[in-house]
């Protein structure tokens, strides 16, 4: 099983006491806001989402993480390695995202598992180059891609929602863990 420990956070595989907490992630307004068209997700189509991730991992030897802190036990959310299937002109790239509760904003949280993340794409898995996706405007997460050392490789739209995009990268040549 893979895991990755942080100072203060668990990255793990999902399980299913992880669905209640993810469900109300999802069903929250303030976290949903940046993510495709800003609809917040029922418990059926966060199940369908927790299974989603977890065939990526069989599949492609990497895929969500589900975000726990140390301290309590809690799930915070996710961050991780996906393809970006649904911005084709970005493939061939495998995209580093997260997600958490709101409760969980503002704490460092989302930089330190990003970062973790980051790091076992391109030490532990091999890949070359990792991209991250986000809506223009999204300031919270185009912070955490500053942080990573992810720099800027184009602006795009979303080819359903058509709201302005910005695509980063980082390779293993810049990467400094």
């Amino acid at each position: 099983m893979t895991e990755i420990h942080t100072p203060r956070l668990l990255l793990r595989r999902w399980c299913d006491d992880d669905l209640a907490p993810m469900t109300e992630i999802n069903a929250d307004p303030r976290v949903m806001h940046w993510i495709d068209d800003g609809s917040v997700r029922d418990p059926d189509q966060t199940a369908e989402d927790i299974e989603r991730w977890e065939e990526e991992w069989d599949e492609e030897g990497f895929g969500l993480f589900a975000v726990e802190l140390l301290a309590s036990g809690e799930l915070a959310g996710f961050t991780g390695l996906s393809v970006p299937e649904f911005l084709p002109e970005a493939l061939p790239a495998v995209a580093i995202s997260w997600r958490l509760g709101s409760q969980f904003w503002g704490q460092g949280y989302a930089s330190e598992a990003a970062q973790a993340t980051l790091e076992f794409a391109l030490q532990d898995r091999g890949l070359d180059r990792v991209i991250s996706i986000n809506r223009v405007g999204d300031n919270a997460s185009e912070n955490v891609i500053r942080k990573l050392g992810m720099g800027p490789e184009r602006e795009t739209a979303h080819p359903v929602y058509d709201f302005p995009l910005h695509v980063h990268t980082i390779d293993l040549t810049e990467f400094q863990a």
